[in-house]
C-alpha cells in the first residue's frame, strides 16, 4: 500500500514543481513589465512638468515615427496625462495578476501539506 501513496505524492510534488517554475517565470515577467511601465510613467510625468513651465505660445511638436507633428500645448499635456493613467492601470493589473499567481502557488503548497499530514495520520 505504500507504493500507491508514494506515487500519488510524487505526482503531486511534480505538479507543484511545474506550477512553481511557471509561476516564478510569470512573476518575473510581471516585475519586468511593472518596472518598464514605472519608467514610462516617470518619463511622462517629468516631461509634463517641463511642458507646463513653458509659455502657451511655445510651438510644440510630437514625434510620430520619423516625423514631427505640430501640436498644441493642451494636446501634449493631455497625451502625457493619458500615458500616465494607462501606465497606472497596467501596473495595477499586473500587480493583481502577480498576487493571484503567488496565492495559487501557496494554495497548492497547502494542499500538498494537508495530503502529507493526512498520510502521516493514517
Amino acid at each position: 500500500m505504500a507504493a500507491p501513496i508514494d506515487l500519488e505524492l510524487k505526482k503531486a510534488f511534480a505538479e507543484l514543481q511545474v506550477k512553481m517554475i511557471d509561476t516564478q517565470q510569470k512573476a518575473k515577467l510581471a516585475d519586468l513589465q511593472i518596472e518598464q511601465l514605472s519608467r514610462v510613467k516617470k518619463q511622462a510625468n517629468l516631461t509634463n512638468a517641463e511642458v507646463t513651465t513653458l509659455p502657451d505660445s511655445t510651438r510644440m511638436f510630437e514625434g510620430v515615427g520619423r516625423m514631427f507633428i505640430l501640436q498644441s500645448k493642451d494636446d501634449i499635456n493631455r497625451q502625457l496625462m493619458e500615458k500616465q493613467k494607462a501606465a497606472d492601470g497596467k501596473i495595477k493589473e499586473l500587480e493583481q495578476k502577480k498576487t493571484y499567481l503567488e496565492r495559487s502557488v501557496k494554495d497548492a503548497e497547502d494542499n500538498i501539506r494537508e495530503m502529507l499530514m493526512s498520510r502521516r495520520a493514517q
